[in-house]
């Protein structure tokens, strides 16, 4: 009987109950098809490999990672309670040293969810990996953690969520935002003034190849890995840079994306996007499963495969060759942003203005993100929003580690927003105390 030199952990769950619509690309056989495929090639059969069911989040894991407007029932199905609780149900495994590693397949996807909810975008309404890095942090205390996504897309909602935080490294390997949404991304965007250098944006060309990828991961996510020591690190493994995905322009195989898992050495491994419902999810999951268990995956090909095909055009490698060599220096010296993309200090508030968009809801936002200004925590955060389906609302949160002072400015400003703010809306998290509170006028 074989056996797994690292066990892992795979959490399942496709969502039959949910999709934006029978024909949409993120429906329940992206799921479907991997399932048969794992248990034909007799996965589960496999000595230290098993099989787990979701939990299901709470309303209190959703809130304390988002600001939900008009709440959490608005923005979030059952189903989007059930997949954020497979990313719980992984980290558990994980944390309570029932499995070395885990993978939670789970869908609907949530990278791009952000800060602030108000419905869907990018197919995301609640972001899983962030609902289980603060139910981690909520259960064992503060830990440094590394997100390292590897979805087609930038991973624009975890950046959001976690731009102030300095304990959590985020690192995004993704399709250049100049040729794909969200248009985000770029190598500027290094994090807010408590946590420059803890956003670190790869930007790559279309048709980068697994030669590309893996470069990157040799020369730029593990040296800064090395250097941040999490204690756990996280892969937000979206599939969409596959060579036939219907929605992106890259050029990465099944064995591609199992090399890069083995080089990242992730704890924790939750589902993103992917799109190649028959010719890529199956295949791309079982060498993610194979690697994480540190089992052979060279007999792993989807049904497509062309070496010569996929052979990454030189004038790419040469092009990020030297983007390697300048993205470390973002996090090991961080520089200041450009001056349209820069903080003002107003009154003791580090303030950004923000403009978002829904495109799978058609909502538009306005936000005004403030952040207290201390050298002891990472300040006291208030976010003000106001969209095309929400009037005015406001959101104020003591974050996990905050001091006594941003505690008791945390309770001023939510004082001061019931009595003079005209919110409809108000969302409060004390995280210190494990408080979370919602006001509705």
């Amino acid at each position: 009987m074989l056996k797994a030199r690292t066990s892992l952990g795979v959490i399942f769950f496709p969502a039959y109950d949910w999709a934006i619509s029978p024909t949409h690309p993120e429906r329940e056989e992206r799921l479907l098809y991997t399932q048969d495929q794992l248990m034909e090639e007799g996965l589960f059969d496999i000595e230290g490999i098993t099989e787990h069911k979701s939990d299901v989040a709470s309303r209190e894991d959703i809130e304390r990672t988002h600001f939900c407007f008009p709440d959490v029932d608005a923005v979030a199905t059952r189903s989007h309670m059930v997949s954020a609780g497979g990313a719980i149900a992984a980290a558990r495994l994980v944390l309570e040293n029932r499995c070395q590693k885990a993978f939670a397949l789970v869908r609907p996807p949530g990278h791009h969810a952000m800060k602030v909810v108000q419905g869907s975008r990018g197919f995301c309404a609640v972001n899983n990996e962030a609902v289980m890095v603060e139910w981690i942090r909520e259960t064992y205390g503060r830990k440094r953690i590394a997100i390292v996504d590897t979805d087609c897309h930038h991973g624009d909602g975890t950046q959001d969520v976690y731009w102030n935080d300095p304990d959590v490294l985020f690192i995004s390997l993704h399709q250049d935002g100049r040729t794909l949404y969200p248009g985000t991304g770029f190598p500027a965007e290094t994090g807010g003034p408590s946590a420059r250098g803890r956003t670190i944006n790869i930007p790559l060309p279309p048709r980068t190849a697994d030669e590309g990828y893996l470069w990157c991961i040799d020369h730029v996510v593990l040296p800064i890995l090395a250097d941040f020591k999490p204690d756990l690190i996280v892969n937000s493994a979206g599939q969409d840079n596959h060579f036939t995905d219907p929605i992106t322009n890259m050029a990465v195989s099944a064995r591609g994306y199992a090399e890069l898992n083995k080089r990242l050495n992730p704890d924790i491994a939750v589902l993103e996007g992917g799109y190649a419902i028959q010719g890529a999810l199956p295949y791309v999951n079982l060498g993610i499963c194979l690697a994480m268990a540190g089992m052979d995956y060279s007999h792993v090909r989807e049904p497509e495969y062309d070496e010569r095909a996929l052979r990454q055009d030189p004038r790419i490698t040469e092009y990020i060759k030297a983007l390697c060599e300048e993205l470390p220096k973002l996090y090991f010296n961080p520089p200041e942003p450009p001056p349209d993309q820069r903080e003002a200090l107003v009154g003791g508030y580090w303030v950004r203005h923000k403009n978002i968009y829904y495109d799978t809801d058609d909502i538009n936002e306005a936000q005004t993100e403030s952040v207290r200004q201390c050298d002891h925590c990472r300040g006291v955060l208030r976010i003000e929003t106001r969209s095309t389906r929400n009037p005015v609302s406001v959101g104020i949160e003591a974050p996990i580690g905050a001091c006594e002072k941003c505690v008791e400015a945390a309770y001023g400003l939510l004082e001061q927003d019931q009595l003079k703010g005209g919110y409809r809306y108000i969302q409060f998290v004390d995280r210190v105390n494990r408080k979370y509170e919602r006001f509705g006028f």
